[in-house]
């Protein structure tokens, strides 16, 4: 049996698109008999706190299902403060170093980015003739930064920059979540081995439920990260009520604002669920209508995963995203689409949605599309063959 390490910043138990896609990566390789290995942070997204049970521990190792799991210190926070966020990432780097001296580094290894500090931290320290090393690029750092208002072209960007292109030239295979990563990386490094690695989900769908009702309002729900990117309290405030109830899961650096607003404004019809294991979320969303995927801005390479993860429960989405993701709701005939950031458009395009459209049939049509262009097995035996 082949041996993998993979390095990644996310892990169950947390919570969240990153973790889970990690997780079932190291699953799929696992039952395709390599013995996996992975190094994580002690468990504290996206609370910024070390989970109970783990606090106060400079390291935790634990073989579960077969995959041992070694979870290293990091100062942890969700700070929007730059300086915490660096120091955050350089602690966990430095664990690295301390793990890569005491333990024997198997001859493949696979390193998740961003954060692209920690990927450098292991490209630089595990660069071999002897080791294949693959990088998973989930979005594309810095310029998502710089798309998001995050950060700004000065020396700290360039620098970030050219450990970008550090990262990229000495990875030996770089994944890419989509085509626009992918050719990204091309335009820096055209001949460098590239495999397009979607997001795709792999758990049991159960068969959709009919909740279409013209006597009552379209129940439209969002769940994920309440952070920056997705715009969540915006949306709160911008939404028309009059023809929706609007549901939240989640947690992340928006909550207490999106609390705070519930509590304030009664006339918003918003309900806050909190946050809930994956499971519990897959047998809550069978009851409503339509899913919400929004990004405040469109961000070149990121496709959210929700797309796939909704699509096989068969749930209509309605993406607020532009890029990629567009572009797979339009092929794929997943729902609808909103120009991003236009609030206007967004809610006239809700005003038009009419029971026939959110029938069981429909959900049935998605979920068989699903199945068969969004297939976790598929795309896990091609990516065996490059590995």
């Amino acid at each position: 049996m082949k041996d993998i390490l993979i390095i990644t910043n996310y892990f169950p138990p947390e919570t969240g698109a990153a973790s889970n896609r990690i997780y079932q990566l190291a699953e799929g390789l696992k039952n395709a008999d390599y013995n996996i290995s992975v190094v994580t942070p002690l468990p504290n997204y996206p609370t910024g706190q070390i989970f109970t049970g783990y606090k106060g521990r400079f390291k935790h190792t634990l073989k579960e299902n077969d995959i041992v799991i070694n979870r290293l210190w990091i100062y942890a926070n969700n700070s929007k403060h730059k300086l915490l966020r660096l120091l955050a990432m350089l602690s966990y780097s430095f664990s690295l170093i301390w793990f890569f001296i005491w333990h024997k580094i198997p001859k493949r290894v696979i390193i998740q980015s961003p954060p692209l500090l920690v990927a450098f931290t292991a490209i630089c320290l595990l660069r071999s003739k002897k080791r294949k090393l693959i990088l998973n690029v989930s979005d594309l750092w810095p310029l998502a930064g710089l798309e998001l208002g995050v950060l700004k072209k000065n020396t700290s960007f360039k620098l970030l920059e050219r450990i970008e292109r550090f990262n990229y030239k000495h990875a030996n295979l770089i994944l890419g979540q989509s085509e626009e990563i992918l050719t990204h990386v091309k335009s820096i490094f055209p001949r460098k081995e590239t495999f397009l690695y979607r997001n795709f989900p792999d758990f049991e769908a159960p068969i959709p439920k009919d909740t279409a009702n013209s006597s009552k309002k379209i129940q439209l729900v969002y769940a994920g990260l309440l952070g920056v990117a997705q715009g969540i309290f915006k949306l709160c405030n911008a939404l028309d009520y009059s023809n929706i109830q609007f549901h939240i899961y989640g947690a992340g650096t928006e909550q207490n604002s999106i609390e705070n607003l519930i509590r304030t404004n009664h006339e918003l019809d918003i309900i806050y669920h909190g946050e809930v294991s994956r499971q519990q979320l897959h047998n809550a969303l069978r009851s409503y209508d339509i899913t919400l995927v929004p990004l405040t801005q469109r961000i070149y390479g990121s496709v959210p995963s929700k797309i796939f993860e909704y699509a096989r429960l068969g749930l209509p989405i309605l993406y607020f995203g532009g890029g990629e993701g567009e572009h797979i709701i339009k092929k794929y005939e997943l729902g609808w689409i909103a120009e991003v950031s236009n609030y206007n458009l967004l809610n006239a395009i809700i005003a038009k949605i009419s029971t026939s459209n959110l029938t069981v049939k429909n959900k049935l049509n998605i979920q068989k599309t699903a199945f068969k262009h969004f297939d976790f097995e598929k795309q896990l035996e091609a990516l065996i063959k490059v590995v």
